[in-house]
């Protein structure tokens, strides 16, 4: 951040004390986002012990992609060996939870029987961006959170329907809150830095929050059921007041947002991974997934693990 924008102060720290980052995962130059979806496909395939020709499906559900045509699904695939129909989903950081949901609705179809959701995401890439001033660089910081990652989840059919519900809704009114242009299509008198504005998307956030608890009940579970609750972790912050806002208890939530910062669409397959490694998700075990997003939108999935 400080090697692109020489002609600003900017002071020793602040990622930490302003968002509780500490660390984060940066992919080696020349890295693209469908060698780190295919990567965790491949270890989502190679644990499930199912091969690339059983896959009826794949999807790639980044906000990081390799080309604006064709979709990056298509590239995904072919690292992966994989000959089955591809498209991409695209909702910010919601792009896994709108995957998921369209993943069961095909399956309970029977239009598929396994569906491999991928993503990679880059964000880091962000940094190399330059801000013309103070107030942009204030609105882009945001943006400077961001950690690399790959992840996949693979959805099959089942006598036992794992995933129990999913719910969504959206403000488009706020779509502004957060952008970044186009190259090609946008404005061009937008800048081409991250502009978020954090206070609005907290707010829109919290609202849906509410929103998220209230479906809970609709489905006849409260909070307090679930053995983990995976949130999109944008800060330590936001973790908190979004917790708080759940009614979450502290202790079912996994926090990775330290460590790994702003992963987008990869922090919730994340928190998966790191509450089974730390041996707190097991079978049977209830599971809250809530996605939020700029645009701003918000997304619910109740799983049976």
């Amino acid at each position: 951040m400080r090697a692109t924008n020489p002609h600003l102060l900017i002071v020793d720290g602040v990622l930490e004390r302003l968002y509780g980052l500490r660390e984060r995962r940066v992919a080696p130059p020349g890295t693209l986002p469908s060698d780190l979806a295919a990567a965790a496909g491949e270890s989502a395939l190679a644990q499930a012990g199912v091969s690339p020709a059983d896959v009826g499906l794949l999807i790639f559900a980044g906000v990081s992609e390799d080309l604006e045509e064709p979709a990056t699904a298509h590239v995904v695939a072919h690292k992966l060996g994989v000959r089955a129909p591809v498209f991409d989903v695209k909702n910010a950081c919601n792009g896994v939870l709108n995957a998921l949901q369209i993943a069961d609705a095909l399956i309970r179809t029977g239009t598929h029987t396994t569906v491999l959701i991928t993503t990679g995401e880059l964000p880091s890439r962000l940094m190399r961006l330059p801000a013309a001033d103070r107030s942009e660089l204030a609105y882009a910081m945001p943006a400077y959170t961001g950690g690399d990652m790959g992840a996949a989840l693979l959805v099959q059919a089942s006598a036992d329907p794992g995933l129990l519900a999913t719910r969504f809704a959206a403000d488009p009114a706020g779509w502004d809150a957060a952008t970044m242009v186009n190259p090609y299509f946008g404005s061009d008198d937008r800048p081409r830095c991250p502009r978020i504005d954090s206070e609005s998307l907290v707010r829109s956030c919290l609202g849906f929050a509410q929103d998220g608890v209230r479906e809970m009940e609709d489905l006849g579970f409260k909070i307090g059921d679930a053995d983990l609750v995976c949130v999109h972790q944008a800060s330590v912050p936001f973790t908190r007041t979004l917790c708080a806002a759940l009614g979450a208890e502290p202790d079912h939530v996994v926090p990775v947002f330290p460590r790994y910062g702003n992963v987008g669409t990869g922090c919730l397959p994340l928190q998966l991974v790191e509450a089974r490694d730390a041996g707190r998700l097991n079978r049977g075990d209830l599971v809250a997934l809530f996605g939020l997003a700029s645009g701003t939108s918000c997304g619910l999935a109740l799983c049976q693990w």
